[in-house]
């Protein structure tokens, strides 16, 4: 997935530089090595608390609340110093592409389901289409 969104973003920083201003590129470049940086600290501490090594009370939390500070803060003194905020928004926005794209790569894969009972079968009584499952007796008789 991180391979993915530098190469996302390399190819827009790329493309920036040719068609946009130099200051434009180094915008979008800040912004997508901010995400990067933000993404990276996101998962690793998704990764501990998934694994059981972190409780919700520990340190992720607060590890969860200061990489917001930290980039707010990186934001900020970007837009301070002159950043152009439309480059930095795309750098910031390319993880969108490279996580779509990385989830639709590791989808399961696309299974034929198994062909249902004949229409005339007797066991379609007792299946209740709208809740997708067999029909609770006790539904029936309250009707």
């Amino acid at each position: 997935m991180e391979r993915l969104n530098f190469g996302i973003s390399a190819g827009a920083v790329a493309a920036s530089w040719a068609l946009a201003s130099p200051a434009f590129a180094a915008s979008l470049a800040f912004g997508a090595a901010l995400e990067a940086a933000n993404f990276r600290v996101l998962r690793a501490a998704s990764v501990q608390l998934l694994a059981g090594n972190l409780e919700v009370g520990q340190i992720w939390v607060a590890a969860f609340a200061v990489r917001f500070v930290v980039f707010a803060a990186g934001l900020g003194l970007a837009l301070r110093y002159g950043a152009d905020p439309v480059g930095l928004t795309i750098g910031v926005s390319t993880i969108i592409p490279a996580v779509v794209v990385g989830a639709w790569w590791q989808r399961p894969p696309i299974g034929i389901p198994e062909p249902g009972p004949p229409s005339d079968d007797p066991s379609w009584e007792t299946w209740n289409p709208w809740l997708a499952r067999e029909r609770d007796p006790a539904e029936s008789e309250e009707s």
